[in-house]
């Protein structure tokens, strides 16, 4: 893993894979860090330059000043692809990244060959519910959110059978910078792309959780039905499909880059 200073600031990042193949972007969910990707990665670095990254205020990248927003965020994006000499990258953005994704996708579509938005959603949520979310942690930490966030995120019969997922989880998100993460929430809670995502042209692929209550498969149709030529695809997991339904998602995702 490495680390980068740009004019955005600092970025921690893993590249690997081969020399030369497709390069695959990962971008991580609001409170996570690039490891939320592990399996994923380890998968697809067979097939392609798998690029991750902590988004501002996540991991070990930079913990800016709040405000920030979702078109900020791409813009980091473009600054780290600029900074490693790359030009055109498929995307894979899930929540949060997901939204990093639409705005890549209606700002900069020549940047981008295949755009995969996963668990998410042009407007997540409300003014009302992000307002509280934020004033709960900065009051008591991420320790006073962690466990409504985990069964929001996993379904009740993951979370049963699968500790070892969870604990792992947990301990992100426990890692999380206040800050960065309170950031994170403003840029969620600002975001609505229910009109421009229509102007999505770079070929889409969407993916939703039959258990997740955050970004639900309601949503998911909803972007299919606006982004002209999207595959919408449902699987059986909570809001973190890639970790839950984690075989499945692999799969989804390089029958969709390979096509």
């Amino acid at each position: 893993m490495s680390v980068l200073q740009t004019k955005n600031g600092t970025f921690h990042y893993e590249l690997a894979g081969p020399q030369g193949a497709p390069v695959l972007l990962f971008s991580n969910s609001l409170g996570t860090d690039l490891s939320m990707w592990d399996g994923q990665a380890d998968a697809l670095s067979r097939d392609f330059r798998v690029l991750r990254y902590d988004s501002r205020g996540q991991g070990q990248s930079v913990v800016s000043p709040i405000p920030y927003t979702i078109d900020g965020l791409a813009d980091d994006v473009l600054v780290l692809l600029q900074e490693l000499d790359i030009h055109k990258v498929d995307f894979c953005g899930l929540s949060m990244g997901g939204m990093i994704g639409m705005s890549l996708a209606t700002c900069a579509p020549d940047r981008l060959g295949k755009l995969i938005l996963c668990n998410t959603a042009p407007k997540i949520g409300t003014q009302q519910t992000w307002d509280a979310r934020i004033n709960t942690v900065r009051d008591g930490g991420m320790a006073a959110v962690v466990e409504g966030v985990l069964e929001r995120w996993f379904s009740a019969d993951f979370r049963k059978t699968s500790p070892a997922s969870i604990q792992g989880t947990r301990e992100m998100l426990l890692r999380s910078p206040v800050e960065g993460y309170v950031g994170g929430c403003t840029a969620v809670r600002d975001m609505d792309a229910r009109e421009s995502i229509t102007g999505i042209r770079v070929p889409t692929l969407i993916i939703s959780g039959t258990h997740d209550p955050v970004t639900t498969p309601g949503d998911g149709t909803f972007m299919a039905e606006r982004v002209a030529g999207s595959v919408f695809k449902e699987l059986p997991a909570a809001h973190l499909s890639n970790i839950e339904a984690a075989e499945a998602f692999t799969l989804e995702v390089a029958r969709f880059l390979k096509a």
